[in-house]
């Protein structure tokens, strides 16, 4: 599984991407988000408050039930305004 950090949280999590292979216990977003939060890191600290998190797998927004699985790509990114 690859996942991928944009805008501020990929400086707060200090990298852009990274792939992972998750335990078979993680079966959607909110499970994967609290595997990354539990291994500590940049990661954790880039995903600690979801209030201005967005949610991507394999290119299309997504909440937080949604199902991910080995080959998916899940991006993290901020709410994206226009004007």
């Amino acid at each position: 599984m690859r996942i991928l950090y944009f805008a501020w949280l990929r400086e707060k999590a200090g990298l852009s991407q990274e792939d992972v292979a998750p335990p078979d216990d993680v079966t959607d977003v909110a499970g994967l988000i609290d595997w990354l939060r539990a291994r500590g890191g940049g990661p954790a600290t880039a995903l600690a408050d979801l209030r201005a998190v967005r949610v991507a797998v394999n290119q299309q927004h997504v909440d937080l039930d949604q199902p991910v699985q080995p080959g998916d790509e899940v991006a993290f990114f901020p709410p994206v305004t226009g004007g």
